[in-house]
């Protein structure tokens, strides 16, 4: 008999921007799980797929619910191929290793300790975001699954990824000292061996243990308060830079050799100045909360700038599409594709090439960033909403700037231009919030951007 149940009323709310995700034990249990396995392996079958990918991260519930998903996805005859435990970027890679484009990777990303939730890719697009989230979910309510006999097998991706960053790094002479903290997230399973793999690499481990409860701090690297232990670390080891990894490894944070946060449109500039003469298409792209910073030193390059949406999804589509080397988002997801890395956005292979630029240079990290313009820009700030006010308050935005005569970027949310600076304004696609930030060319013109589109929030 089988132990778990169709479940009819799944809260709608956690079929989100780029996933599904919601609070274990509140809106996704074992019994969600079974049920979006069905209609997983019943909507890729209507694709013409017989064989998808299961992962999982490191969370306490991700095996329970690996179990139900499976046995779903196989009562509708479709076979498993199941990784087990890995990050993120591993089972991006056995997608492309083991030529299956469906799957699904168990994981909450770098949400608190008591999430979890779905990434899915229904074929070669890659995750599922936007619209193709909501068309699963009204397949889902319908409710008609197939049924069948479908198999699992297991396969251990590890030794594969391993080998293909080896291939993709090359070191020069100098040794470089690295502090990488992994938060206890599930890049711990596999940081080291990555990092030891390069004699080049004096690695200084941080919460390299893998442990659900996040014991030391919230595995988000993209927000600097996360990063106080890395930043200390660094200078009491006098490393040449520290990287930070999240929850399940496919994001980066970058900390300098003097403990100074390098948020990653900067990241992006020096990846350009490494790259642009050798790639090419010099066309670069970045999402939206990025710094005017990047673009001005793009074109300074002889690159072009393209800003995009932010969103794994809509940036990893739009690196293919627009066959761009090198993509970032402020996020911390940065997307290559030379160097023989396919696309794969991962904290780990990230850090790995700025380790790989240091090694062939005296200059260290800050020096990198020499000569670059800056501006003054807020971090980004959340605010709190419901899934349906946040949407109406864009709009809202959109027509005060419409009413304005203001230069707007509406690709995502709203980016006002002016000449002394910008205003970001748009709905996170991974939460009820509200997300904002501001640029000047100088404090005060930030501090008026910001104040006016505050209070008008």
């Amino acid at each position: 008999m089988n132990k778990y149940k169709i479940y009819k009323n799944i809260n709608p709310n956690i079929f989100r921007g780029y996933d599904i995700r919601a609070i274990y034990g509140t809106d996704l249990n074992e019994d969600i799980a079974y049920t979006i396995g069905l209609s997983f392996g019943s909507y890729i079958q209507e694709k013409g797929y017989e064989k998808c990918l299961v992962g999982h991260d490191n969370r306490k519930s991700s095996d329970p619910l690996a179990d139900a998903l499976i046995e779903g996805i196989t009562s509708t005859g479709v076979n498993v191929v199941y990784l087990g435990l890995c990050t993120t970027p591993m089972y991006y890679y056995a997608q492309k290793y083991l030529k299956i484009d469906p799957g699904v990777m168990i994981t909450a990303s770098h949400n608190p300790k008591e999430y979890n939730g779905f990434k899915i890719a229904f074929d070669d697009f890659g995750n599922a975001c936007g619209q193709m989230i909501q068309d699963f979910r009204v397949y889902t309510e319908e409710g008609n699954f197939k049924e069948g006999n479908g198999t699992v097998e297991t396969y251990d991706i590890r030794q594969n990824y391993l080998d293909a960053i080896k291939e993709s790094i090359d070191l020069g002479d100098k040794k470089v000292k690295v502090v990488v903290d992994t938060a206890n997230g599930t890049a711990s399973i596999v940081a080291e061996e990555v990092y030891n793999m390069f004699p080049n690499i004096e690695l200084v481990p941080l919460y390299t243990d893998s442990n659900p409860d996040f014991p030391n701090h919230h595995p988000d690297p993209s927000v600097e308060a996360n990063n106080k232990d890395l930043k200390a670390k660094v200078l009491e080891t006098k490393a040449d830079l520290g990287i930070g990894i999240d929850g399940d490894g496919d994001r980066v944070g970058i900390i300098d050799e003097k403990g100074n946060m390098i948020f990653i449109d900067f990241y992006a500039i020096i990846i350009w100045r490494d790259i642009m003469s050798k790639v090419e298409n010099k066309n670069a792209l970045f999402d939206v909360k990025c710094t005017k910073s990047l673009p001005d030193e793009i074109i300074k390059l002889g690159g072009t700038p393209v800003c995009y949406r932010t969103g794994n999804s809509y940036m990893k589509a739009k690196m293919r599409e627009g066959d761009f080397a090198f993509g970032a988002e402020l996020s911390g997801h940065v997307f290559f594709r030379d160097h023989k890395w396919d696309n794969i956005d991962d904290g780990l292979y990230a850090g790995l090439r700025l380790v790989e630029i240091l090694s062939k240079t005296d200059k260290t990290v800050s020096e990198l960033l020499d000569g670059v313009v800056r501006y003054y820009a807020s971090p980004e700030i959340i605010i709190k909403s419901t899934d349906e006010e946040k949407f109406k308050v864009i709009e809202k935005v959109k027509q005060y700037c419409k009413e304005k005569g203001y230069e707007v970027n509406d690709i995502d949310g709203v980016r006002a231009e002016f000449d002394n600076g910008w205003a970001l304004v748009r709905a996170s696609n991974t939460g009820p919030n509200i997300t904002a930030r501001f640029e000047g060319v100088t404090p005060e013109d930030k501090e008026k951007i910001q104040k006016e589109f505050m209070a008008l929030i």
